[in-house]
């Protein structure tokens, strides 16, 4: 039998007990403040991967830093000026297009005896969950400039001394677990910066073949839709649908030949990027498993709502190799390979 616990210990207890209570109920009631340092750990990955760039030419890394921000804000900012116009032009076509397409489906619908069975579907089936989670999601977007500027400036702050901020974490950790929660940071740290290179890499092979595509087959606003194939091209699974679904409405309003067409750029752009793009990235990427992906973007979404569906992937990977090196490895002692390892065990 366990020896009677004194007082003192007793209390000991109860009040670590309250206390991780307390702190589960914090984290569970700021999970959306959490996921935003989150993403602005994301943002200083990236910093941190162009000023790294930099360093190479034996730049200090101060100053690497800041030209890695002065670069990216400056591609932004030439890319606005070089085609905000027409982007700007495009983008309110397409607000303008959407309505005048739907109301072209209904009709076209109408003419085959469907109007009823989509008025229906739209309004009590599933789909219209699925369209008020998507309304929701735009206006997330459309209202999420205040935090999008938090989460860039959270990343800089912490893009700037990112071991002061790492040194934080592993000393929450008992002192001889310490080294090994500090590679796993690292481990997971590098995975992550290479899926961003690869991610970025691919967003932007999809938004050229997809814009190139559009414009070759004769849509039109094919620089925004482009554009926008790339931006939801973060988002797996959902962003390529999303991307897509205006596009085709747009073109159904106009010619149901050219709707055909379109369907068929974005289909062949997801197949180019499915079998050539991804495989060859995830060369020297992080090669996540497809259910595990998808699974992981559910939960996200149900737990945080549309930031989740947009930092999902990133977290996915982050936990994806702390899981491999703290509890494949270390607890259950079997070798497995870790994202980005110059020799990596076998598996």
């Amino acid at each position: 039998m366990a020896p009677d616990l004194n007082d003192s210990q007793f209390i000991r207890r109860v009040l670590i007990v309250i206390g991780l209570v307390v702190l589960t109920y914090l984290a569970w009631s700021l999970r959306s403040v959490l996921l935003m340092v989150f993403g602005a750990v994301v943002v200083a990955t990236l910093f941190q991967s162009l000023a790294a760039q930099f360093q190479r030419l034996r730049v200090p890394p101060g100053v690497a830093l800041a030209l890695s921000v002065i670069t990216v804000f400056a591609i932004v900012a030439g890319a606005a000026a070089m085609f905000g116009a027409q982007l700007v032009s495009q983008a309110e076509t397409i607000s303008q297009s959407l309505p005048k397409a739907w109301a072209s489906l209904q009709q076209r619908l109408a003419g085959v005896g469907l109007s009823q069975q989509l008025s229906h579907l739209t309004s009590t089936g599933p789909t219209s969950g699925i369209a008020a989670s998507a309304g929701r999601f735009a206006m997330s977007l459309g209202g999420g400039l205040a935090d999008a500027l938090l989460i860039i400036v959270g990343g800089i702050f912490i893009a700037a001394s990112p071991s002061f901020y790492r040194k934080g974490m592993v000393k929450l950790v008992p002192e001889q677990r310490r080294a090994l929660v500090g590679d796993a940071f690292a481990d997971s740290g590098k995975a992550l910066r290479l899926w961003l290179r690869a991610q970025l890499l691919t967003m932007a092979g999809v938004g050229l073949a997809t814009g190139l595509g559009l414009w070759l087959v004769g849509m039109e606003s094919a620089l925004a839709l482009g554009l926008l194939a790339a931006l939801l091209e973060f988002i797996p699974f959902v962003g390529p649908i999303l991307a897509a679904i205006p596009a085709v409405l747009i073109a159904l309003a106009i010619d149901p030949q050219l709707a055909l067409w379109v369907a068929g750029v974005y289909l062949v752009v997801q197949q180019i990027e499915g079998y050539l793009l991804q495989p060859l990235l995830q060369q020297w990427a992080v090669d996540l498993p497809g259910a595990v992906l998808l699974f992981s973007l559910l939960a996200a979404g149900t737990l945080f709502g549309p930031l989740g569906i947009i930092f999902a992937a990133p977290l996915t990977v982050v936990i994806y190799v702390m899981v491999k090196r703290l509890y494949v490895r270390e607890a259950l002692d079997t070798a497995t390979p870790i994202p980005g390892e110059d020799k990596p065990a076998d598996a």
